[in-house]
Parts: structure tokens; sequence; C-alpha cells
């Protein structure tokens, strides 16, 4: 069945609603904001969409020392929970990060009134050309990252265990090799296949979940921090309600394997081996040995960039959002590059480079290709 979001105009116009029911539920909850929030309903101007059926607006409001901006989250009920949006915002405040405050929710309509953070994320502003540029934006992220680390607890978020690391694998023979390349993964056909598959993740899960757990945002990127108006202040974190409890070795594999932004290794490097210094520092458990720790991260990303292959076949084939498939090159280098250097992993970088028609041994290097900076997730499943 296809699954259609209401189609979104570009920044800055007026938001366009298929439903006009829901159109209005809208408008009434807007007009109460007007005398408790300041809001001014005629200002309210598209600011983003994501891969969910999420999206964002602009609204001013009217303050006792003037006027500000805020943000409206739009989030179906039917379609998305924001309950664990609410939750992990008041765990991120807790732990001192700059997230938005939750101002208002009409959690029956799901709308929600935030605090705007800045029009600017970290993509938006990173220096393509020069990965040196960068280096304060990538510290002050690892600085967010071992607050968040540092703040958990267990039985508080979602574990991050094997059911779910297997049912994300999963994406990508379901959606990735099967839908889109029209790979037989099951029956007499499919048998190789699904062999080479079952094999390889049992692989990555084992090694995933060696690592000591702690607070996963679960799609910590650029894209999702934002820059501060004011020199000196922290990086914002946004789209974190997929946060989960799990490896210690995702948010840095999701910071420095991006979804939609490639550096060469000596930079990822560089930034990893910052963050696990300061991690080590803080007393958070990525051990002492930090090739072995860069091992952990090397795995953990190839978990994620499998599931994230069979995300945007998914979000092109179910929900009719083709452009994310345009990034698919960068997913299949870095399973390539990380496949090739383990040998336990030789029978799945042989089905890929089959699948894909790639010629063994080609192109192992990070990819470097040119970012895009549209809206979107990775992080659920």
């Amino acid at each position: 069945m296809s699954h259609t979001p209401t189609p979104e105009p570009l920044p800055g116009l007026a938001p366009i609603w298929a439903d006009a029911q829901r159109e209005a539920d809208f408008h009434a909850w807007l007009a109460g904001l007007a005398s408790s929030q300041g809001v001014l309903a005629n200002t309210v101007r598209s600011a983003s969409a994501d891969a969910s059926f999420r999206r964002y607006f602009r609204v001013e409001a009217q303050l006792p020392d003037g006027v500000c901006s805020r943000i409206i989250m739009d989030a179906p009920p039917d379609k998305e929970n924001s309950l664990p949006f609410v939750q992990v915002a008041r765990l991120m405040a807790d732990a001192q990060l700059r997230v938005p405050e939750v101002l208002d929710w009409d959690a029956t309509h799901g709308f929600m009134l935030l605090s705007d953070l800045g029009a600017h994320t970290m993509m938006q502003v990173i220096q393509r050309e020069d990965p040196q540029a960068n280096l304060g934006l990538y510290l002050q992220a690892v600085d967010a990252l071992v607050d968040w680390q540092k703040a958990s607890r267990p039985g508080v978020l979602p574990p991050y265990d094997s059911a779910l690391l297997k049912r994300e694998l999963e994406l990508f023979p379901d959606w990735y090799l099967h839908r889109h390349r029209g790979v037989a993964v099951q029956g007499e056909v499919g048998g190789e296949v699904r062999r080479t598959l079952d094999e390889a993740f049992a692989c990555i899960i084992e090694h995933n979940l060696a690592w000591p757990s702690v607070y996963v945002h679960r799609d910590f990127m650029p894209r999702n921090l934002m820059v501060a108006p004011t020199p000196g202040t922290a990086l914002g974190v946004l789209d974190f309600q997929d946060a989960v409890y799990g490896p210690i070795t995702y948010d840095i594999a999701s910071l420095m394997r991006d979804a939609f932004l490639s550096w060469d290794e000596d930079f990822c490097l560089d930034i990893t081996i910052r963050y696990w210094d300061k991690a080590r520092q803080a007393g958070l458990p990525v051990g002492d040995d930090f090739g072995e720790f860069y091992k952990g991260v090397e795995w953990m990303g190839l978990q994620r960039h499998l599931k994230v292959a069979g995300i945007f076949a998914r979000l092109t084939l179910r929900d009719g959002k083709p452009q994310y498939l345009a990034d698919t090159p960068r997913f299949i280098t870095y399973i390539r590059a990380t496949c090739s250097r383990y040998r336990e992993l030789r029978p799945l970088l042989r089905l890929i480079d089959k699948v894909e028609g790639t010629e063994p041994g080609l192109s192992l290097a990070y990819p470097m290709l040119t970012p895009r900076t549209g809206g979107g997730g990775a992080g659920s499943a």
C-alpha cells in the first residue's frame, strides 16, 4: 500500500493541507495559542519536512520583550507517535543539551509548539572542500554526544537489542535487494543469498552487542545539529525521538559515516580519536585500545548503512520520495569498504559486488560524494 505524505511547498511559503478537517483542527489549536503563547497566526510558514510524516512550520510570537520565532511540529497521531519526542527532549535537557523546549502540545491532533534553535543546520554551514575548517563544529558535536552519553541510565529508553538490530538489518534484503534490485532472497532461487545474509547479520549483531550500552540518539549527524545564531552557544540537537539504549559505538559512527556527507578517512579517524579520548576521560565505556574501538565503530557503521540502504529504497518505492536513492552509492561504498577489511564479511562483499555489478576490489576507499541538504532522517526503521 502506498503512503503519501502531505505535499509540502518550499520553505517560507504557507503550508499546504491535503485534509480539510486537519487544517481546521490546526487553526483551532493555533487560535488558542494567541493568548497563551503570543503566537501570530497569520505568520505561519513552511520550514521543512523529513523522511517521516512529520512537517515543521515557523511562526512568529509576540512576547513582552519583542517578537521571536517558534517552530510548529505537525505530526499526525495515526502515523507518528510524538510521546517519545517529548520524553527524550526532557532527558536531553536534563543532560544540559540544547534541545527544543515543548511549549504546547495538542496530543489528540498531533500539533506541537517548540522553541526555535535557529535557521541553519551544521550541514548547511559545513565547508565541504576543507575538512579542517569544520573541526570546531565537529568538536562541538563531540561535546554534545559525550554529555548525552554521560547521562545514560538503564531501563529508561527502549533497548537496542538483538531483535531490533535484526529487524533493521532485514530492511536491506526486503527493500533494497528484493524490491529495489529484484534479487530473490527466499526459496530455492534465493537460498544461497539468504544463507550469506543470515551468517553476515549474525556476525554483525554479535560484534555490535559486544559493546556496552549508553543512550543512543540514533541519527546523530550534521543535518540534525543546529548552529546557534549566537557565537559560543552549543549546537542544538533535533530529531531524537527514536533514541534507544544501545552500543556506545553507534552515534559516533552516525556522525562520521554520515547518510548525506562523506569525509576522507583521515578526518574521520581524527574526530573519532578525539571523541574516544574525551569519552574515556569522562569515564564512558569506550575501552583502552583505540584500534579495537575503531573496529567497533566500523561494524556499527556497517549495520547502519545496510539499514539505511533499505530505508532509502522504501522511501522511494512505498512513500514516493525518490530523491533518497541518489545517496545509495555512498552507502554501497561504505558497506564494501568495511566488508573488505574483515574476513568474516567477504561473502557479503561478494554478494554486494554481484548485485551492484562491481569488480571485486574496485573503489574500496571511503566515498567523497556531493552532499545533499534536503530534509530527511535515517534513524528509525
